[in-house]
């Protein structure tokens, strides 16, 4: 009777007793007995064994060299756990999404994009006589144009629209208004009945001769049902549109897959244009109501512009469509001549407005700088609206320092939340935000509250496509815009009024006793955070 020779555990994996040798077998006309026909599995195991262990010292030691290169701290020691621990899943998952990073050739597109946007606005600046903010602001201002290519222009009108019904009437009315082109971006889209009167008059514009430009992410519309129905409406009526960022390695188009282009924006004839958090699809996303709730209704912000900044909005399309089509965008006149440059229009406003673009094709975390520094800045007060609120350690000591300095800091944050782990690991922060003396405003559900805004003080306001989450800062492409002024902040505060007479206050008292297994919810998924 033969023993079993067990073999190491090795990086998680452990092999089944195998017997020494291989017993002898008596078949017609083959002779086994000898020296060739018995195999001697204990030296294959053996060499097996060490096989294995070279293998996993290799990974092991290539993973410490490679995984913390240009990475935080807790990101490459989460990767580093994950390998270490559990090696197959860790090295196929670092392949997979490891590199933050578009693909070179994606991050020479926007470099050469970002000198042509800097030729054209070389005569801007960035400093401004006789304004109310602080002198402090200036700085940031230089920071965002510095990261960005971006210049602060003044001159610029913008108007919040916070509903949503006025919202989707508003894009169909401005794309209406288009006489030479649209540009149309966003992250999701879908064909439905509610998005149903934006596809109509896209469709009455092309017929107009308007040229009608779209863009929409792959992955982020790809997901849902009407993804095909939504092509074949784009095809039908006439539009040009691409996909962003395409996964599609037959077509020899492939990046990261989970990198995303997070954009949502309309430009028209350059003359207008409209950003938000706005995706545009029904406002239930297709999500059926569950036994013991009603079906979620998504909450956007939209601003609509006017005046030398829309140029800084329509320069992010045109850098998008060149990224995705090698087709750089010349919009000119019928005449032939070039349209006015943003310094040449005609102020329509008294703002001064600054487009902030962030996003893996840019070597900084454009949007998170931006955020830290107004946020230390910050004298009085403090509002912050984010769905989606992982903070990095650099902006959690920001908005917690604020609030032990004097600051009145509120967030708000919606009571329910669409993903489960990014839900979940944002309430792992909660505690640490209200020790700090941070007001925490729950929107009540059915809605998920998706905007995502930030004022400060009594002038400076935020408002885009960026959540205050690690995916923003370094995976997604997100437009955000800083604008100056009393006006625009007021109805911004206007917005977060509502929110707080819709929300109910979070206490440290009700937070502390949450229950065992919802704190541990909370703490396993903060740090699925920072895999990234």
């Amino acid at each position: 009777m033969t023993t079993g020779l067990p073999l190491p555990v090795l990086g998680g994996i452990s092999l089944p007793d195998v017997p020494d040798v291989l017993p002898d077998v008596d078949l017609p006309g083959l002779d086994l007995s000898g020296p060739v026909g018995r195999i001697d599995l204990s030296e294959l195991s053996l060499t097996l064994a060490a096989v294995v262990a070279v293998v996993d010292l290799v990974l092991r030691v290539v993973a410490l060299v490679v995984v913390p290169r240009d990475r935080r701290p807790s990101s490459a020691m989460a990767w580093l756990l994950l390998i270490f621990f559990v090696p197959s899943l860790g090295v196929i998952a670092f392949l997979l999404i490891g590199s933050p990073k578009l693909p070179r050739h994606r991050r020479e597109k926007q470099a050469s994009m970002n000198r042509l946007i800097e030729e054209a606005a070389r005569d801007a600046e960035d400093v401004v006589v006789d304004h109310p903010w602080p002198a402090w602001v200036e700085g940031v201002t230089r920071l965002n144009h510095l990261l960005g290519a971006m210049p602060l222009l003044t001159g610029n009108a913008a108007r919040v629209v916070p509903d949503y019904d006025d919202q989707l009437r508003v894009l169909a009315e401005e794309i209406g208004r288009a006489q030479r082109y649209a540009h149309v971006e966003f992250y999701i889209l879908s064909f439905d009945e509610a998005t149903a009167p934006v596809f109509a008059a896209m469709e009455d514009a092309v017929r107009r001769g308007v040229r009608v430009r779209l863009l929409l992410d792959h992955i982020g519309s790809w997901r849902y049902p009407s993804y095909k129905k939504t092509k074949a409406e784009l095809d039908r009526i006439g539009v040009q549109w691409e996909l962003m960022l395409p996964v599609q390695p037959l077509k020899g188009r492939y990046q990261r897959p989970d990198l995303r282009n997070h954009r949502k924006l309309v430009v028209v004839d350059g003359e207008r244009a409209v950003i938000g958090s706005l995706n545009l699809i029904d406002r239930t996303y297709g999500k059926r109501a569950s036994p013991r709730s009603r079906r979620m209704l998504w909450q956007d912000v939209l601003v609509v512009l006017e005046g030398p900044v829309v140029a800084e909005v329509d320069a992010l399309f045109v850098t998008d469509w060149y990224s995705e089509t090698d087709e750089l965008i010349d919009e000119r006149d019928p005449d032939g001549e070039t349209p006015p440059g943003p310094l040449d229009r005609e102020p329509a406003g008294d703002l001064h407005c600054q487009v902030v673009p962030s996003g893996p094709g840019f070597e900084g975390q454009n949007n998170l700088k931006m955020f830290n520094s107004l946020i230390y800045g910050a004298q009085r007060r403090l509002s912050i609206t984010s769905p989606y609120f992982v903070p990095d350690e650099s902006l959690l000591t920001a908005v917690t320092t604020a609030a032990e300095r004097g600051v009145q800091v509120e967030l708000f944050v919606g009571e329910v939340g669409d993903q489960f782990l990014v839900f979940h690991a944002q309430r792992s922060y909660y505690e640490a935000l209200l020790r700090a003396g941070v007001k925490i405003w729950l929107y009540p559900a059915p809605y998920v509250l998706h905007a995502k805004h930030l004022t400060v003080d009594e002038e400076i306001s935020v408002v885009g496509s960026s959540n205050l989450d690690i995916r923003s800062f370094e995976l997604d492409l997100e437009l955000m815009l800083l604008v100056l002024g009393r006006g625009f902040a007021d109805q911004m505060r206007d917005v977060e009024d509502a929110y707080r007479r819709r929300s109910r206050e979070l206490t440290l008292e009700e937070w502390s006793e949450r229950g065992f297994w919802r704190r541990l919810a909370d703490d396993l998924a903060r740090l699925t955070s920072a895999v990234q």
